[in-house]
C-alpha cells in the first residue's frame, strides 16, 4: 500500500464577509482536493486541544498520529532535531525569533523575512554580548532560530513545565506588555530579550536593512522552550516506513524524531513564493522508495498571518495544481493507495494567528468507503458524522493494519 499526506499549513479559516461569507478552502478553484474528497470521505479532526498550544508544534504530532497530550514536551527542541542539536538529559531547546516591535507592538513577527545570513550575524553578535559558554544561539531558516540552554545535575536550567511564554506570530499587531516570559527561569529569557535590544538597535546589519528600505530587527523573542521528546518510531506505530517533504525546520525536527528522512527540495522556501511544483514532482518520485509521503506547505499559514486571503486562496490553488493532482494520479496508477489532506490547525485572517478547533480532512483510496461530499472544505467536513476528537487515532484509521 503506497500513502500520500498532503499537509496545507494552516488553511482551515472562518467565513470572511469580503468572500460572501465563504471561506478560502469554499472560494478556491481545487478540482484535485475535490475529487478526493469525492472518491472518498470528509471529516472534521481537532489535532489542538485546549489545555496545550493551538500551534504547528502540538497539532502536527496529532496529525501524524502522536498524542500531543502524551508527547509533546514544546516546540523548540522539535526543531533542534531538524537541525541535528543534541540536547542532554539536563538540556533545554528555546524557539528565538528575530522579530520587529515598535512602542510595545509586534510589528512583524519575521522582522521583515530576514535572510538566514543576516539573522546569524545578528545572533552572532549577541552571543558574543552575552558571553556564557551555557547559553548557545543557532541559526535557522530567516527569522527562525534556536537558543539552547545547557545545564546538569550539579547545574540545573531553571526552567520547568510551569514556564510560560507566548507565541510571536499570536502578537501580530498587539502589544506584548503583558506576554512576556514568566514562571520559573523566565527572568534569564527576559534578560536576553533586553540585551538583544541593545546589540541589535545600531548593528551594521540593522543599518544595511534600514538603508534599503527593510524592516530592522529589533531585537529577539524567546518561547516554545522544551527537552526532547521520547516518540516511538513511525514505523514502529503504523510498519510503513515514512519520508517528510518540508521547508520548515518544526517539520523537519518531528520527522526526524519520528525516524523519518526528508527530502530537500530546491526552491521550497517555507514562504507564499515556494516552488509547488518542484515539491509535487519530489513527492511523486518518493513514491518509488517508501510506503508514506508526507508533502507540508507553510504558505496557507503565511498568507493568514499577513491577513491576505487573496494570497492564501492562491496558495490552495497552487498547492492543488502542483501537488495534490500529481500525486493523486500518481497513486492511482501504482496499485493499492491512500491520500489524506488535512491542515494541522485553523488559521483565520481575520485573528492572523492560530486558533483552537476542528479542521477538515479528506481522504480516499484503497478500502475507503465514499461518502456523499462533493467538495473538501470546512462546510463539507462539517455536515459529515465523521469527527475525531482527538484527532490523532486518524492516522491509525488511515494507516491499514500489516
Amino acid at each position: 500500500m503506497k500513502y500520500a499526506i498532503v499537509i496545507p499549513d494552516g488553511c482551515a479559516d472562518e467565513p470572511i464577509p469580503a468572500l460572501g461569507d465563504r471561506t478560502p478552502l469554499e472560494v478556491a478553484h481545487l478540482p484535485a482536493m475535490d475529487a478526493v474528497a469525492r472518491a472518498g470521505q470528509v471529516g472534521l479532526a481537532r489535532h489542538t486541544p485546549e489545555s496545550l498550544p493551538a500551534g504547528s508544534e502540538v497539532a502536527n504530532l496529532s496529525l501524524l498520529g502522536y498524542d500531543p497530550m502524551t508527547y509533546f514536551t514544546g516546540r523548540a527542541p522539535l526543531e533542534a532535531a531538524a537541525q541535528g542539536l543534541k540536547l542532554g538529559p539536563h538540556d533545554w531547546a528555546v524557539r528565538c525569533n528575530l522579530v520587529t516591535i515598535i512602542d510595545q507592538v509586534m510589528v512583524d513577527f519575521t522582522a521583515g523575512h530576514i535572510s538566514s545570513e543576516e539573522a546569524r550575524g545578528l545572533l552572532a553578535s549577541l552571543e558574543q554580548s552575552v558571553s556564557d559558554p551555557s547559553l548557545e544561539f543557532h541559526g535557522g531558516v530567516s527569522y527562525r532560530n534556536l537558543l539552547l540552554v545547557r545545564g546538569s545535575a550539579e547545574r540545573p536550567v531553571p526552567f520547568s513545565n510551569e514556564t510560560r511564554t507566548r507565541a510571536p506570530h499570536d502578537l501580530t499587531d498587539l502589544s506584548v506588555v503583558d506576554d512576556f516570559p514568566r514562571g520559573p527561569g523566565s527572568g534569564l529569557l527576559v534578560d536576553l530579550m533586553a540585551e538583544s535590544l541593545g546589540v541589535f538597535q545600531d548593528h551594521p546589519i540593522n543599518r544595511q536593512r534600514l538603508a534599503a528600505g527593510k524592516s530592522t530587527a529589533t531585537g529577539v523573542w524567546l518561547w516554545g522552550l522544551g527537552r526532547t521528546p521520547a516518540l516511538p518510531s513511525f514505523a514502529e506505530r503504523f510498519g510503513a516506513r515514512g519520508v517528510m517533504i518540508t521547508a520548515v525546520d518544526l517539520l523537519r525536527g518531528i520527522a526526524a524524531l519520528v525516524g523519518w528522512p526528508r527530502i530537500e527540495v530546491p526552491g521550497a522556501t517555507g514562504y507564499l513564493d515556494t516552488d509547488y511544483a518542484a515539491k509535487g514532482r519530489a513527492a511523486v518520485a518518493a513514491l518509488q522508495d517508501y510506503d508514506v509521503v508526507c508533502v507540508h506547505i507553510e504558505a496557507p499559514d503565511e498568507a493568514s498571518h499577513e491577513g491576505r486571503p487573496d494570497a492564501k486562496i492562491e496558495a490552495l490553488e497552487q498547492i492543488d495544481r502542483h501537488i495534490v493532482a500529481p500525486l493523486w494520479s500518481a497513486l492511482q496508477a501504482s496499485g493499492p493507495h491512500r491520500m489524506l489532506i488535512s491542515p494541522d490547525h485553523p488559521t483565520p485572517c481575520r485573528t492572523k494567528k492560530h486558533t483552537h478547533g476542528m479542521v477538515p480532512f479528506a481522504v480516499a483510496g484503497t478500502g475507503v468507503v465514499c461518502d456523499a461530499a462533493n467538495s473538501y472544505d470546512e462546510r463539507a467536513a462539517a455536515a459529515s458524522a465523521r469527527c475525531f476528537d482527538p484527532g490523532w487515532p486518524l492516522m491509525d484509521q488511515f494507516i491499514v493494519p500489516k
